[in-house]
């Protein structure tokens, strides 16, 4: 621990602090201009008093995805394993489901967040679960895993010691989203996209230059690593296997770009619902980038501390993207690299925050007390911010035991266990009237014992998995089951289970969950929805997918 509170030295130079401190102002003036439009009551705090446009939403959703766990993680999986994690960069066609299929059952709701969903659709259990649920989920994946990606950017950009700089970038971000709110975090995250895409293809472009081009980066690495820009690994891979990116990914994806508060609320901003979808399918091809701004750079990395490991020194994997930083760019990029960098911490962290505060305050603190005023409503939302930052920092420790040491893997290994119970009661209850609430709650908790299970058992056999020694006991085997396998299997034990009751049990008054559910759609509702989009959106939704497909075939070795 006594590391964590030595102070790097700084890389930034005298122009490099003038181009960051610009940056930092103009996040001030989007946030004091944000702030002096006030927030009169719940929606305008929580949901930007849902009159967002689709290109503010579309640059939300991708920055509020961008985290710093990316930019660093993303780019340490890069440098360490290749392309297969670029399969989860892939879930763009993921993003349109949510325009497509989710968003408009959302909006029809009038539900400000997803546990609010689930109790129209289901029933007031089910609500306070997945509230409870999401708010422990945001713990164990995006708090820690942002301030420890951000606490490493901190400490190798400005030279100061990772608890330091983590810590004082928590708080400056948590001022203005406390103050502003949503509106705060969505407009300040538009600019924060604008400078982290900027930062991150100027390194791209300069690192593939340095490295001597496309095909002497591929010739380099492949000679060194042959799988390296293959995505699609053998099933007994223990680390990547296809089926498990490819189906558990997808099951993950759905919950995460589809079902989770984080996402989700950024286009239930908008004031209809076809301009929530456009918000979508702009930020679905936002999420195309990272594959090449991210994962690129962490590849480069690889190929130059192979070609002059001298020079490009890599200590450990997570630090990939913060080298190409210190060595290839000159004085003033460097600047505004580590804006894009504070971008990508500072639009996660608001966005976990305003998520946070929305759950505890609406759907744990209003339920509770339901006579307060949306006064007291807002106050509680701004204390609630504190308590999940601090159980995030307590975390981190925890959180560098499991997913072998690298942040993506360990993002998406957790993720994994969160999501199959959560994506198969969404899913179930949309596309399937006869799922009732005793199915819901019951997959709930079936899931999160899984959950517990098996986080448990990977923490107490971590010696052994660290070591590579294999122990004869069930529990042992389960936990040791590849992550996105893992996935698989405990989805298709949530549907199965979620089906199995629903027929067991009484079906769901269905004059209760009316345009709750496909089956439940009446024909003017129907109508909306045809009405709710024009050709143009079909057309460059079905572009998207014909670039993904093109993608996953060309990494194939």
């Amino acid at each position: 621990m006594n590391q964590l509170l030595v102070a790097a030295t700084s890389v930034l130079e005298g122009f490099d602090w003038i181009v960051l401190a610009i940056y930092f102002l103009a996040l001030v003036a989007v946030a004091v201009w944000v702030v002096i439009q006030k927030n009169n009551n719940t929606e305008d705090y929580f949901l930007a008093g849902r009159n967002v446009g689709w290109f503010v939403i579309g640059a939300s959703i991708f920055a509020s995805n961008i985290g710093s766990e990316h930019v660093v993680g993303l780019a340490g999986t890069g440098f360490e394993s290749g392309t297969p994690m670029a399969h989860y960069e892939l879930h763009a066609w993921i993003v349109l489901l949510l325009g497509w299929l989710f968003l408009p059952f959302y909006i029809r709701s009038g539900a400000f967040t997803m546990p609010e969903f689930l109790e129209k659709r289901f029933d007031s259990r089910s609500r306070w679960f997945l509230s409870l649920f999401s708010l422990v989920a945001y713990v164990l994946t995006k708090v820690s895993v942002t301030i420890y990606a951000g606490g490493i950017v901190v400490s190798e950009l400005l030279g100061i010691p990772f608890w330091y700089g983590a810590i004082g970038i928590v708080i400056f971000t948590g001022i203005y989203t406390v103050i502003g709110g949503m509106k705060a975090v969505i407009y300040t995250e538009t600019l924060q996209t604008i400078v982290l895409i900027l930062g991150a293809v100027i390194i791209t472009y300069l690192g593939l230059h340095e490295v001597g081009g496309w095909s002497q980066l591929r010739e380099t690495v492949t000679a060194v690593s042959p799988d390296h820009f293959n995505m699609w690994r053998p099933m007994s891979d223990p680390q990547f296997p296809w089926t498990g990116l490819l189906i558990g990914g997808t099951i993950v994806g759905i919950w995460y770009w589809c079902t989770d508060q984080y996402i989700v609320q950024r286009t239930l901003a908008a004031n209809n619902i076809k301009i929530g979808r456009r918000g979508a399918i702009f930020g679905a091809y936002l999420k195309l980038l990272p594959i090449l701004i991210f994962l690129l750079p962490g590849i480069i990395a690889y190929a130059l501390s192979i070609q002059n490991p001298d020079i490009f020194f890599v200590e450990k994997a997570d630090r990939a993207f913060p080298m190409l930083v210190k060595t290839l760019l000159p004085v003033g990029l460097k600047g505004l690299v580590a804006g894009g960098l504070m971008a990508a911490l500072m639009s996660s962290l608001a966005s976990v925050f305003n998520s946070c505060s929305t759950i505890f305050t609406i759907d744990i603190y209003k339920k509770l007390h339901p006579d307060k005023s949306e006064k007291s409503l807002l106050q509680i939302g701004k204390i609630a911010t504190g308590f999940i930052v601090i159980l995030g920092i307590i975390w981190i420790p925890i959180m560098e035991k499991i997913g072998g040491g690298v942040m993506y893997q360990y993002l998406q290994n957790v993720q994994s266990y969160i999501a199959p119970p959560v994506t198969a009661v969404f899913l179930l209850g949309i596309i399937w009237k006869r799922v009732n609430s005793t199915a819901a709650i019951t997959t709930l908790l079936a899931g999160f014992f899984l959950l517990v299970m098996r986080l448990g058992s990977e923490l107490y056999f971590q010696p052994q998995i660290a070591s590579g020694e294999t122990v004869a006991h069930a529990l042992y085997d389960f936990a040791t089951i590849n992550f996105s396998h893992m996935a698989i299997f405990m989805f298709i034990f949530s549907v199965i289970l979620c089906v199995s009751i629903s027929l067991l049990t009484t079906a769901p008054d269905y004059k209760t969950i009316v345009g709750l559910s496909f089956g439940t759609l009446t024909d003017e509702q129907k109508q909306a929805h045809k009405n709710s989009y024009d050709t143009i959106d079909v057309v460059l939704s079905v572009v998207l997918v014909f670039l993904v497909v093109g993608i996953l075939c060309y990494f194939t070795g």
